[in-house]
C-alpha cells in the first residue's frame, strides 16, 4: 500500500502525485532531464505516434515477458535508468530504489552522482547493479569511482559519451538552481557541485574519443556498454571499439538542437551492431511504449523519471508500483499483439510497417534443410540456466587433470557390476513368491507397465520404514528421476499466469529449468546468510498477492539442500508447515540426500504433515542406482472434480506422465526393486557405507579448507564457508565476481574446477559464493583440491 492510500493507475499518475513533494525549483530540475527540454517532448512524442497492430486468435497463451541482458535473465525487459541524486525525491534514495529493483527483478544502473555510497546501496540489491560512467578529466577520479562500484558488486559499466557538456537547461538558469544543502554525490570527492552543469564542464574530459573504451576495459574486467548514442555509425564504432552494449540515449549530455527522438534511431542502430545488446533510454511511460522499443529492436528499455515520481510517492513501494504498472500493461500489450514472449516482439507489430503475407508453398526441391533459427525455437531454449551445466562440462572436459569440485554425482567405488542380476532375481524372485504367473512376470520386466509405477507398494513400504513417511500406495507416482517428477509437479500445480512458483533461492537448478520449460517464472525467496526464514517466505507470498498473483507452490530442499548445503531446523519445519495452511500453499519438498549423510537425520516434511500440505518428492538415484533414474512423488492431496468426484493428486500427475514419458523402465524398476528387498523394504541399510564416506569428505574438505585459509587470513580477505553436517555441498563466499571468467582463469591457471552459486539464484545472486561439491572425489583429491582453490583465491583478490 502506497503512501497515496492505494497503488495509482498509472505512470502519469504518479508523475502528478509527485510534483507536489517538490519545491518548484527542484521540480523543474527532476522534470527536465539532463539535455534540453525539447528532447523529452520528442522521445514522448515519438511514442505517442506509434500504434501497434493487434493480432486475433494467435494462440500464444500467456506471454513470457522475461529478457536476457549480458547472461543476465530480467523478470521484465525494463531496467531502472541512470538518475542522480535519489535522495531528492526520498530520505532512502537508491537504497530504496535497489530493493524496489529486487523485488522487481530488474536491474538498477546507478548514477556517479548517486546520493548513497555504493557499498550501502549494494547492500540492499537482489538484482544487478551498474554503474553510469562519466569520464573525467582526471582519470584517477574514474579510476577509483569504477574500482568502488566493482568491489561492491556492481556487474557492468554504462559510459555516458555524450558529455561533456550537459544541456542547456533553461529553467534550471531561470531558477540558478543549486542543490539543496545536504545533497550531494557520496562517492566523489569533496567538490562543489551544488551546480550541477557548472561542474560537469569544469571536471568532465572534453577530449575523448573512442579509445576511453578500451581504457575502461583496461582497467576493470566488467563489460562497457557505451550510453548517448544516436547513429548507426557511432554503434558500429562503439562495438568496434569493444563495447558490450548500446544504450541509445539523447538524456546524458548536450544534444544538438532538434536531435531525433531515440525511438526513431532505433531500428537504424538495432540494424548495425545486431550482435550485443541494444537498450533505450528515454520516453517510456506505458507498456506499449516498452513493447515498440522491443519491435522495433531494443533487447530492453531503461527508465528513469518515473521510477523518481515512485520514490518520492511512496518510497520504496513506490517505485515497486511503477515497475508493476509497467510490466502489468506490457503482458496485455503482449497478449493484445498475440506476442508470445519479449524475444518474439518483430518490426511487423508497429502500424505501417507492412505485414508480409503468407508466402505460397515453394515447389519442393531436393537438397539440404535451411538452418533454423533460434528466435523461432521455444523462448526457454535462450534461458543462461540451460547453458549452465553445458559450460561447465566444457569446462572439465577442457582440463581433464584439474581437481574438480563440480559434479554432484555419487562415489560409484562401492558399486559392482554382478550385483545388477542379483537384484533383478531377487525382484522376479518376489513377483513368483506373490503367486505371478510366468506370462505375469516376462510383462514385468519386458512391457511398458503401469504409468504410476509397478513398484508402488514398495516404495511406500520403504518411505514408512525409512522416513516415517506412511501414505498409501496409490499416493505414489514411480518417475524418471526426481527431475520428472519436479516437471509433473509444477505442470499440475502452475494453472494460469497469475498462479506463483516459490522457490528457496539459491535453488537447484532442475526445479528452475522445469519450470521455464513450462513458461513459468520462479519467484525467488532469498535465502538469508544464516538459512530459510519463513519470515521471508512470507512477505514474499504478501507480496505477490499484492501484485495479483496467486502463490500456489513453494520448492524447498530441507535437508543439506543443493546448493549451499544448509539444513532446516525442526522448529521451522513446524512453521513452514503452519504458514503453509495460513496461506492455502502446497509445499514441494525434495529430499534426496538424507539416506547418504552420517547421523540421525531431522524428520521429513511430509512425516510431519497432518493437512497434506506437503508434495514429497524423491529419488533413488543418490541412495541406491544413479543409472536407473528411479524417482517417485508422493501425492496424497485430494482433487475434487466438477463432478463432485474426489480422487488423489497422483492420479493427475500420472495423466500428464502417459503423455511425456509414458512409464518408467521397467527394469530400472524392477533392479531398484530387488535393491530394496535386499534391504529388508528399506533403503538405509544399503547406504551404511556411502554416508560414512560421504561424512569423512565433507569433513576432509572442511578440516582442508580450515588448515589451508586459517582464520586470520580468510578474515583479511573476506572468505568464509558454512559447515553442513550432511550431504554432497558446501557453499564458499569470497571477495571476487566468482563467474565463469572466473571459473576459467582457476581451471586453467590452477587446475581446480568449482560451480558458481550464481547458477543457482533465478533472478540474480550468489555473484560472490562458488559451491563446492565433496561427493565423487577420493581424500587425496580433496586435500590436493583445496589446495589449489586457497591458491586460487589468494591470486584472485589480489587482481
Amino acid at each position: 500500500m502506497s503512501a497515496t492510500g492505494s497503488r495509482l493507475l498509472t505512470l502519469a499518475d504518479y508523475e502528478a502525485a509527485a510534483r507536489s513533494r517538490f519545491e518548484p525549483p527542484v521540480w523543474d530540475y527532476v522534470a527536465g532531464g539532463a539535455g534540453q527540454e525539447r528532447t523529452l517532448a520528442a522521445n514522448l512524442a515519438a511514442f505517442d505516434e506509434v500504434r501497434l497492430r493487434p493480432r486475433m486468435l494467435s494462440g500464444a497463451g500467456a506471454p513470457d515477458t522475461t529478457a536476457t541482458v549480458l547472461g543476465r535473465t530480467w523478470r521484465v525487459p525494463v531496467g531502472i535508468a541512470p538518475v542522480a541524486y535519489h535522495t531528492l525525491a526520498h530520505p532512502e534514495g537508491e537504497v530504496a530504489t535497489a530493493r524496489a529493483a529486487g523485488t522487481a527483478g530488474v536491474p538498477l544502473v546507478v548514477s556517479t552522482f548517486a546520493g548513497l555510497p555504493f557499498k550501502e546501496i549494494a547492500a540492499a540489491a537482489h538484482s544487478p547493479l551498474w554503474l553510469q560512467v562519466y569520464c573525467f578529466r582526471d582519470r584517477a577520479t574514474t579510476r577509483e569511482l569504477v574500482e568502488a562500484a566493482e568491489q561492491a558488486g556492481f556487474e557492468a559499466l554504462v559510459l555516458t559519451v555524450d558529455a561533456p557538456r550537459l544541456g542547456r537547461r533553461l529553467r534550471d538558469v531561470r531558477n540558478d538552481f543549486r542543490l539543496p544543502r545536504g545533497i550531494e554525490p557520496a562517492n566523489l570527492p569533496a567538490d562543489d557541485f551544488r551546480s550541477p552543469s557548472g561542474h560537469a564542464l569544469t571536471a568532465f574530459d572534453p577530449a575523448l574519443d573512442w579509445s576511453v573504451v578500451e581504457w575502461l576495459r583496461s582497467v576493470s574486467s566488467l563489460p562497457v556498454l557505451v550510453k548517448g548514442v544516436l547513429t548507426g555509425a557511432d554503434a558500429r564504432r562503439a562495438r568496434d571499439a569493444g563495447a558490450d552494449g548500446i544504450v541509445v540515449s539523447n538524456h546524458g549530455g548536450r544534444q544538438l538542437d532538434g536531435a531525433p527522438a531515440t525511438l526513431d534511431v532505433l531500428p537504424e542502430i538495432a540494424a548495425a551492431v545486431d550482435s550485443c545488446p541494444v537498450l533505450l533510454d528515454g520516453g517510456v511511460r506505458r507498456g506499449t511504449d516498452v513493447l515498440a522499443a522491443l519491435a522495433l529492436g531494443a533487447d530492453a528499455v531503461l527508465v528513469g523519471r518515473p521510477v523518481l515520481h515512485g520514490l518520492a510517492v511512496a518510497g520504496q513501494q513506490g517505485v515497486e508500483d511503477v515497475l508493476d504498472i509497467l510490466a502489468e500493461e506490457l503482458t496485455e500489450t503482449m497478449v493484445l499483439t498475440g506476442t508470445p514472449s519479449a524475444r518474439h516482439a518483430d518490426p511487423v507489430l508497429v502500424h505501417g510497417r507492412p505485414e508480409p503475407l503468407p508466402e505460397p508453398a515453394p515447389r519442393h526441391v531436393p537438397g539440404p534443410a535451411p538452418a533454423l533459427r533460434r528466435e523461432h525455437l521455444h523462448g526457454s531454449l535462450s534461458e543462461p540456466v540451460l547453458d549452465t551445466m553445458t559450460f561447465l562440462n566444457e569446462v572439465t572436459q577442457r582440463y581433464p587433470d584439474a581437481v574438480s569440485f563440480a559434479p554432484g554425482r555419487p562415489y560409484d567405488g562401492f558399486f559392482d557390476t554382478a550385483d545388477v542380476f542379483g537384484h533383478l532375481r531377487r525382484y522376479l524372485d518376489h513377483l513368483e513368491g506373490e503367486g505371478a504367473s510366468p506370462e505375469a512376470i516376462r510383462s514385468a520386466l519386458y512391457q511398458y507397465g503401469p504409468t504410476a509405477g509397478q513398484i508402488r507398494e514398495l516404495i511406500a513400504e520403504s518411505l514408512r520404514k525409512d522416513e516415517g513417511i506412511d501414505v498409501p500406495p496409490e499416493s505414489v507416482v514411480v518417475t524418471v528421476g526426481a527431475q520428472e517428477a519436479m516437471f509433473l509437479a509444477v505442470r499440475a500445480l502452475i494453472a494460469s499466469p497469475e498462479d506463483a512458483l516459490l522457490v528457496a533461492s539459491p535453488c537447484y537448478v532442475g526445479i528452475t529449468g522445469a519450470a521455464r520449460l513450462l513458461d513459468v517464472v520462479p519467484t525467488p525467496v532469498d535465502e538469508a546468510p544464516d538459512g530459510f526464514r519463513c519470515a521471508d517466505l512470507e512477505a514474499v507470498i504478501r507480496r505477490e498477492r499484492a501484485r495479483g498473483c496467486r502463490p500456489r507452490a513453494f520448492y524447498v530442499v530441507p535437508d543439506h539442500s543443493n546448493p549451499s548445503g544448509t539444513t532446516l531446523p525442526l522448529r521451522t519445519r513446524h512453521e513452514l508447515l503452519d504458514l503453509a495452511e495460513r496461506h492455502d500453499l502446497l509445499i514441494l519438498e525434495d529430499s534426496p540426500y538424507r539416506l547418504v549423510s552420517p547421523g540421525e537425520q531431522l524428520p521429513t516434511l511430509k512425516s510431519l504433515d497432518r493437512t497434506r500440505r506437503v508434495v514429497h518428492l524423491g529419488s533413488y538415484a543418490k541412495s541406491l542406482f544413479p543409472g536407473a533414474r528411479v524417482g517417485f512423488a508422493v501425492a496424497d492431496q485430494q482433487v475434487v472434480g466438477v463432478d463432485g468426484r474426489t480422487g488423489l493428486l497422483a492420479d493427475e500427475l500420472a495423466k500428464i506422465k502417459s503423455m511425456v514419458t509414458v512409464n518408467t523402465s521397467s527394469i530400472s524398476q524392477a533392479v531398484v526393486a530387488g535393491m530394496l528387498l535386499t534391504g529388508g523394504g528399506r533403503a538405509a541399510p544399503l547406504n551404511t557405507r556411502s554416508a560414512a564416506h560421504y561424512g569423512d569428505s565433507l569433513r576432509v574438505t572442511l578440516e582442508q579448507l580450515e588448515q589451508q585459509l586459517p582464520e586470520a587470513e580468510r578474515t583479511r580477505l573476506g572468505v568464509r564457508w558454512n559447515t553442513p553436517d550432511g550431504g554432497f555441498f558446501l557453499g564458499v563466499r569470497v571477495p571476487f565476481r566468482a563467474d565463469d571468467s572466473a571459473l576459467t582463469r582457476s581451471a586453467e591457471q590452477f587446475g581446480v574446477i568449482w560451480t558458481p552459486m550464481s547458477y543457482f539464484h533465478p533472478q540474480g545472486g550468489g555473484e560472490h559464493m562458488l559451491r563446492l561439491s565433496v561427493s565423487y572425489l577420493t581424500h587425496e583429491q580433496i586435500t590436493e583440491g583445496i589446495g589449489r582453490l586457497a591458491r586460487f583465491i589468494r591470486a584472485e583478490s589480489a587482481r
